[in-house]
């Protein structure tokens, strides 16, 4: 028994514990500024291990080498510095936020660390699509939008100046309004919009960089179908036709239209050519019929 206790201890004394960890996963820094991501790994990866730097944009689409066979990449030269137990930008752009990865090999071993870095970006003025005028009953779809806030903002529509809350039930002020609000990606949905909902609209983003930026003012007018309207223009249309018909049998009665004509059979005469006689040299058709 003490002689296998003995073996299982010289075994795990032997393991070798590769591993990679930072002294900060999760980055946040203003843009222009300096960052450092941190990268150190355990002694069993040897004196001169493998490193290598990757990104992954904020959408995860595209995926490139940072640091790779001992240098900076082309694509990020000139910013980006590799030193022993990091990676440094020198001047951080709204393009660097991502995924970073640290991946360290060496002695046949592996391990790797994850990083996440935000260049932070106050957002501009938002871009939203309020229509003037819509009619009760249908489906009305406000939209804002901020392309350039990271981390990405959040969104607040205002009616007559007032905020509008997430959930208009749970405030008597607003029980009567029938929209949903998303404060994650700017929508503003009226499922079926009523009079009660017309007013002056616009939005504001925010993500706690610089500014709340608002959005175009906008009146949205909430107009009721207008029946009369199209009553009147289906009688309009339907007299319009009557009168062509009735133009058309009255140039047909005066005989203004041309007549069709009716295509008769034509008769075909067959003559047969004339001969000379031989008796008495005169010419002479012997016979012919009608077809």
């Amino acid at each position: 028994m003490f002689f296998l206790l003995m073996c299982l201890s010289s075994h795990v004394t032997g393991l070798h514990a590769f591993s990679a960890t930072t002294k900060s996963a999760a980055v946040m820094v203003p843009e222009f500024s300096g960052a450092d991501l941190t990268c150190s790994y355990s002694a069993d990866f040897g004196a001169a291990p493998r490193i290598e730097w990757k990104h992954r944009d904020v959408w995860g689409s595209q995926s490139s080498f940072v640091y790779y066979d001992g240098k900076i990449t082309s694509q990020y030269a000139g910013r980006f510095t590799q030193y022993s137990g990091g990676l440094r930008i020198n001047s951080t752009l709204r393009k660097d936020t991502g995924d970073y990865t640290c991946e360290v090999s060496g002695n046949n071993g592996y391990a790797e660390v994850p990083i996440k870095l935000t260049v932070l970006v106050p957002p501009s003025v938002p871009v939203s699509r309020i229509p003037s005028s819509v009619t009760t009953g249908s489906r009305v779809l406000l939209t804002c939008f901020d392309k350039d806030g990271s981390p990405p903002p959040t969104y607040q529509w205002f009616k007559d100046g007032t905020p509008l809350p997430e959930d208009p039930s749970k405030f008597p002020a607003f029980k009567n309004m029938t929209y949903k609000m998303n404060a994650q990606n700017g929508n503003l949905d009226f499922p079926s919009v009523a009079k009660t909902d017309g007013g002056q609209y616009y939005c504001q983003a925010a993500n706690g960089q610089g500014s709340p930026q608002r959005g175009q003012t906008v009146v949205m007018e909430v107009r009721d179908v207008n029946t009369g309207g199209i009553v009147a223009g289906v009688i309009v249309a339907l007299l319009a036709i009557a009168l062509l018909c009735f133009g058309l049998w009255y140039a047909h009665k005066k005989g203004y239209l041309p007549k069709m004509s009716q295509s008769k059979p034509q008769s075909s005469v067959y003559t047969q050519p004339t001969y000379r006689d031989e008796d008495d040299g005169e010419f002479k058709q012997k016979s012919s019929f009608v077809v």
